[in-house]
């Protein structure tokens, strides 16, 4: 259970908490990759819940705001380093980080976990809201907007942009163009289709994504699928906003930001059929303290998280 906030939890993390995780995948090595933290309100983030059930899992401060974690996952092939999701960046607005109390930490904690932007050679965002592709590009002191990963290839879904650009009142503040417009406009971006998915999706190999509709209608899950020298196949799949945080984990407990929460709801169950009996890893985007875990059902035969101690940052 997350711990009740205190003004600690509001000051930069130290050294160690820069990197949350680092875990084998077969031959591959994922490491997880922070932000940092920012605080989003309680009721929004899980939407018609009553707040008696959720702050028993996620406590809320005097403003009812909650500690969300901005996960970002480094995967090394031997062949490539992928990053998936790059956070909330440097080009928030001042009222924006005052509402939010983020700290741009990602440079650092790549840094902390011995990886340089310039190695970076694949760029998967899940969705385009702010907090899932801020670094893709960094604000400069003399305001040009450049690749935080220069040699990247990026990948993103054309509907997402498509949405993000008709500023549409329900959720216009989650899309700055900054993150990702200059990245197309160079062609450094490369914009994936529903069809296109379906047919071939995989990005490199081991690494691939599969549609999961409903947060926003194209919200991409990655999947990361290596076999250990021995032979064995290993799964981890980072689902994003599907399942933000291990406090989501029941079916209907949906986000009040979802566009479609029954949809969401029939995509949870539809991700669980597989995730559970073929016990993949799954990495949590906003889960700041349990960044990753194996999804089980309980003696109610509701899922929760079976956290195992290689899962965890140290505290």
């Amino acid at each position: 259970m997350v711990r009740m906030m205190d003004d600690a939890h509001l000051h930069l993390p130290d050294a160690a908490d820069l990197v949350r995780a680092r875990v084998p995948l077969g031959s591959f090595e994922l490491t997880v990759c922070t932000d940092g933290t920012y605080l989003l309100d309680g009721g929004a983030m899980f939407g018609v819940v009553p707040k008696t059930l959720w702050q028993k899992r996620a406590p809320a401060d005097e403003q009812n705001r909650i500690l969300l974690g901005l996960n970002t996952v480094v995967v090394r092939t031997g062949s490539h380093t992928v990053v998936i999701e790059t956070g909330i960046g440097n080009k928030q607005s001042e009222k924006m980080r005052e509402i939010h109390q983020n700290q741009e930490l990602l440079p650092q904690s790549l840094a902390a976990a011995g990886v340089r932007p310039e190695e970076v050679d694949i760029v998967i965002n899940s969705h385009l809201h702010f907090d899932h592709c801020g670094w893709n590009t960094t604000l400069q002191p003399d305001g040009l907007v450049t690749p935080t990963f220069p040699n990247a290839r990026y990948f993103a879904h054309r509907g997402e942009v498509e949405h993000g650009h008709l500023q549409l009142d329900r959720d216009r503040v989650s899309y700055l163009s900054p993150n990702y417009d200059p990245l197309i406009e160079s062609g450094q971006m490369t914009l994936l289709t529903t069809e296109g998915i379906r047919r071939k999706p995989e990005i490199v190999p081991g690494v691939s994504v599969e549609l999961f509709p409903g947060h926003t209608r194209q919200l991409m899950a990655v999947h990361i699928e290596s076999r250990s020298h021995a032979g064995a196949s290993e799964h981890a799949c980072y689902i994003s906003d599907l399942i933000p945080t291990s406090s989501h984990l029941d079916t209907t407990w949906v986000m009040g930001y979802d566009l479609d929460p029954l949809e969401c709801i029939a995509q949870r169950k539809r991700f669980y059929q597989r995730a559970i009996p073929e016990k993949w890893l799954v990495l949590f985007t906003h889960d700041h303290r349990t960044p990753m875990a194996q999804v089980v059902l309980n003696e109610k035969g509701k899922p929760v998280a079976q956290i195992q101690e290689s899962h965890l940052a140290s505290k």
